[in-house]
């Protein structure tokens, strides 16, 4: 666990030591706040709560998100530090851990700095702070399952762009499973049990539950097994290049 804690706290500098970082955090907070208080028509609601703002997160995320994990071994890939990452005494699956952990603790950072939107609703009004602490645990294993996905497509190439592209794409695969458009395509010829587990693959299935103030231990399990899964395909694709 000391690597991995390394390895963080590595790539965590690396994110705050150039402006990228400060440009992307305030280009976040920027977007929320235009799709909360005015696509979101935040004040013509009526309604002192924060719904408006997460509605819009699992879109917001699918091009920030994967503008983050680009660069995780893509940019490695490219400089050529990717070999004196892996003559360090670590193992494999500790440098993908801890990139991506890193990646995950930056987008968490990003999202926490939105806390003047939670003061301003409970100024107005008194709004169910248990359902806004809710979505913002969503926010967060959201982010983290795009971020999985991402970082796994940055080990396959040495260009930002492409990564960035085949994640967004992914990412979109997700959360387009849990549209009535998709499903319709199944109904008529696919057991039941099959578009369920093609609605149940879908991000805003889970996301949307999450928000709403029911953290219901399938949905974290969903986002926890994605993860797992996305990360261990990384470590593979890592050993593989390596071996190559």
């Amino acid at each position: 666990m000391k690597n991995v804690l390394a390895i963080l706290k590595r790539e965590l500098h690396g994110y705050f030591s150039t402006p990228v970082a400060y440009v992307f955090i305030v280009i976040f907070l920027f977007v929320t706040g235009l799709f909360t208080f005015y696509i979101g028509a935040f004040y013509e609601r009526g309604q002192a709560d924060l719904e408006p703002f997460f509605r819009f997160h699992p879109w917001l995320y699918l091009f920030l998100i994967p503008a983050i994990a680009m660069r995780l071994w893509s940019e490695e890939r490219k400089t050529g530090t990717i070999e004196l990452l892996m003559t360090l005494p670590i193992s494999i699956w500790e440098a993908v851990l801890g990139k991506f952990l890193a990646a995950w603790c930056f987008s968490a950072i990003a999202l926490v700095l939105t806390f003047p939107m939670w003061i301003t609703v409970n100024y107005l009004g008194d709004p169910d702070n248990t359902v806004i602490v809710s979505g913002y645990i969503g926010s967060i294993l959201l982010s983290g399952g795009f971020l999985a996905i991402g970082s796994c497509i940055s080990a396959f190439t040495r260009s930002q762009v492409i990564a960035f592209v085949v994640s967004v794409v992914i990412c979109f695969l997700f959360i387009l499973s849990g549209f009535p458009l998709v499903l319709d395509f199944f109904q008529g010829w696919a057991p039941q049990a099959l578009i369920d587990a093609v609605a149940s693959l879908s991000f805003l299935t889970h996301f949307n539950s999450i928000q709403k103030g029911v953290i219901d231990l399938r949905d974290v399990v969903y986002y926890a097994a994605l993860i797992a899964f996305w990360l261990y395909a990384n470590v593979v694709i890592v050993e593989t290049r390596k071996a190559g």
